[in-house]
């Protein structure tokens, strides 16, 4: 039986925090991957990064807007080439916008409110985060609080399967819940669950869609930095 006989619908996995599955269409998933295959490249293209205590992460990583690096964000490339960070596209901010407007709508036949809180303009997102996941790369628990803004982060997924694992505040711990998301999902959160510990303990190597031809996964998050500047 094809489990997608059975729509995959919205889901609140915590209150503020809300699995959005298939919201990207095929069209938007080809345009996006295209882009970030353009802001790979050099200068300010997709580097390595290492932590301050010298570990180095599986995932590889490309900003826009501001660069973050452990722990800040910079306006140059401050642990890689030195670059200008490349412009945060008005674009991808409207897209960002319309997900945390669907995560934030009522649902379950009624007026439950996920959470998330206000829906910002598509103005006020300014950095992106583009996080390549080639085979057996993984995302250790860890909180986006680098941010001077309480707006909501908006994740979008390409090309492989992942187990996404969502925790509390109160650290990298257990109790956490653990949501697939597969390509074109988005995951939203703000509110309560804005500065919840979450990572990415593995990937599924070859479930992403045949036609994307993307070997591994991206993930491109999309936030408000409350930077000025």
């Amino acid at each position: 039986m094809d489990a997608e006989l059975f729509p995959r619908e919205p889901t609140v996995i915590a209150p503020g925090a809300v699995h959005l599955p298939g919201h990207l269409d095929d069209a938007r998933q080809r345009r996006l991957l295209a882009a970030c295959r353009d802001w790979s490249r050099g200068p300010a293209g997709l580097r390595t990064v290492r932590t301050p205590g010298g570990g180095v992460m599986s995932v590889r990583q490309v900003c826009l807007g501001w660069h973050w690096f452990p722990y800040g964000y910079a306006r140059t490339v401050v642990d890689g080439d030195g670059a200008p960070v490349k412009p945060f596209p008005g674009w991808l901010g409207e897209w960002a916008r319309q997900a945390v407007a669907a995560a934030a709508a009522p649902r379950d036949g009624g007026g439950a409110d996920a959470g998330i809180g206000p829906v910002p303009d598509a103005a006020a997102f300014d950095v992106a985060l583009v996080n390549f996941y080639p085979d057996g790369a993984r995302m250790g628990m860890h909180r986006d609080s680098d941010e001077r803004s309480p707006a909501p982060v908006v994740s979008f997924s390409l090309g492989d399967a992942c187990v996404f694992r969502f925790g509390t505040t109160a650290g990298r711990s257990r109790p956490w819940t653990d949501t697939e998301l597969r390509s074109g999902d988005s995951f939203v959160f703000g509110g309560p669950a804005r500065l919840a510990y979450h990572g990415v303990p593995r990937t599924a190597p070859g479930t992403g869609p045949p036609g994307l031809e993307l070997s591994g996964r991206v993930n491109v998050t999309v936030r408000v930095s409350g930077l000025a500047g």
